[in-house]
């Protein structure tokens, strides 16, 4: 069965073909920077090793040409689209509505919808992702796989606001959780790896969009998004934690419209927000520079995370892992250093050695002595909707 799996980001989209149950790679893509002149595409098959940059202006131009790669001459791997089977779809937000993974069908697809105004910048390119993917694959199976399912474990103490108490039962105003698959395919990684029977472990994935789990013996039991995926940890262009008479001031005594501070905190904050960089890649090579701003974002954004390391350790009352996975988080030496920095208290000692080093593979970056094992797990979230969709179909 092949499987073509779209994960679409506010600003990406990974893509995997997958020939299941074999879970043999066909090939495997990635388009970064969509909306920005000089959009990366990279394509990679066993044959052929392909990047280029063009302007790519939307999420369905950059599906488009995910397809003409598929259906290249000399670089694809297919001789037509009904040769793919199933396309899976990594969904953000999917409410109560989703616990598990489901065929999509016009409900479906309007329950993405309505979901919409609680994830702007992923479910709507994620329903774009769906329409336009019926389009080219007609006679394919389309399936959801949503974030949000894996934390549906959360308990009441942990997903409940301190509000009255009849949004939470009538408006489900509640901690959703976000970066569902992923946490749940690293930390089951991390479990295996560590060949643990009772397990604490906060998973932190580091993209764009940035977010931690504390994972108790395999269970999302708290998480740093929220009702959106907008709280929480310093962002590429998300503010993350605010003080929400942040906004009423704008709104009362700035004389911002309420559209415009919601755009601001989600696209214009965060990281760009204090250094004028998004890419956290541009980020540092600026701080390497001497960049002052760019010095203090790198500060903040892993003080905040080690905030929630210790927030975290006292939810589960110890700690035998952390996990740094994700774009940022398996491939920034920089942050890791950072967030580890004086964290021995916790017993949290990293290899500076081991950290430097550069593996596409799991491995322990801490120190023979630290308590606490520090692992670069790579997510692999189509990996994880390939196998649960043929699991579904099967």
């Amino acid at each position: 069965m092949n499987i073509l799996i779209l994960n679409s980001g506010s600003s990406s989209i990974k893509f995997q073909l997958i020939q299941m149950p074999s879970e043999a790679l066909m090939c495997s893509g990635l388009v970064e920077r969509i909306g920005h002149e000089d959009a990366v595409l990279k394509y990679k098959t066993n044959l052929f090793d392909f990047q280029q940059t063009e302007r790519l202006n939307t999420h369905k131009e950059a599906l488009q040409k995910i397809v003409e790669l598929l259906l290249h001459v000399e670089k694809g791997v297919i001789k037509n689209t009904n040769e793919i089977e199933v396309v899976g779809h990594r969904v953000v937000h999917g409410g109560n509505s989703f616990s598990n993974i489901t065929l999509i069908n016009s409900k479906v697809k309007q329950e993405i919808q309505d979901c919409a105004a609680l994830a702007p910048l992923h479910n709507p390119n994620n329903l774009i992702g769906i329409l336009v993917a019926e389009q080219l694959f007609p006679s394919a199976k389309q399936i959801a796989v949503f974030d949000t399912a894996f934390h549906q474990t959360l308990p009441e103490k942990a997903k409940k606001y301190a509000i009255p108490n009849n949004f939470y039962k009538e408006n489900n105003l509640q901690v959703y959780g976000f970066h569902g698959t992923s946490h749940k395919y690293v930390s089951e990684k991390a479990i295996d790896f560590l060949e643990l029977k009772k397990s604490k472990i906060i998973s932190i994935h580091l993209g764009n969009g940035c977010s931690m789990t504390a994972v108790l013996n395999g269970k999302s039991i708290d998480h740093s998004m929220g009702f959106t995926p907008s709280n929480g940890l310093i962002m590429g262009s998300r503010s993350g934690d605010i003080d929400h008479s942040i906004i009423f001031y704008l709104v009362n005594n700035l004389g911002y419209s309420l559209e415009k501070v919601n755009s601001m905190l989600t696209n214009e904050s965060g990281m760009l927000g204090l250094t004028g960089y998004s890419d956290l890649r541009d980020i540092e090579a600026e701080a390497e520079k001497g960049n002052t701003k760019c010095i203090l974002a790198l500060e903040m954004n892993a003080y905040r995370i080690k905030k929630y390391i210790g927030a975290y350790i006292a939810a589960m009352n110890g700690l035998d892992a952390i996990i740094f996975t994700a774009g940022i988080g398996e491939n920034s030496s920089t942050i890791r250093k950072l967030v580890c920095r004086e964290m021995d208290t916790f017993g949290i000692n990293l290899d500076e050695v081991k950290n430097d080093e550069k593996s596409k593979g799991l491995r322990e970056i801490n120190t023979s002595s630290s308590k606490v094992k520090i692992l670069v797990v790579p997510t692999n979230e189509e990996l994880e909707i390939a196998k649960q969709a043929f699991k579904l179909l099967s």
